[in-house]
């Protein structure tokens, strides 16, 4: 398993990510190993799961902490589901480098 929620993929990123909503605060809380030994990165929003809002404000989070334009970031599976994968656009390394710096800000 990759330790890491994050890959490259062709294009830019590929991230995982545990979206807890109505989290009190939008806040990215670090890495997390599930039981299943998939790695997600786990994300707050004080947004409510009704009709793609906490989805929305996940997106603008992500694109935000990462220093894109929300039109990068795209939510490509688990929209009803607390894992989710996000597709973010953009130079693959530079975005790795930027998740990578954010994990260890936590």
């Amino acid at each position: 398993m990759n330790p890491r929620p994050w890959s490259a993929v062709a294009g830019g990123v590929a991230l995982d990510v545990r979206l807890t909503p109505k989290g009190g605060r939008d806040a990215i809380d670090g890495v997390e190993t599930l039981s299943d030994g998939r790695s997600v990165l786990k994300v707050r929003v004080r947004a409510v799961p009704r009709e793609g809002e906490a989805n929305e404000a996940l997106c603008r989070l992500i694109a935000k902490s990462l220093c894109v334009a929300p039109r990068q970031v795209a939510l490509t599976s688990g929209a009803t589901a607390r894992i989710k994968r996000l597709t973010i656009s953009g130079d693959g390394a530079a975005l790795i480098a930027a998740l990578e710096i954010l994990d260890a800000s936590r």
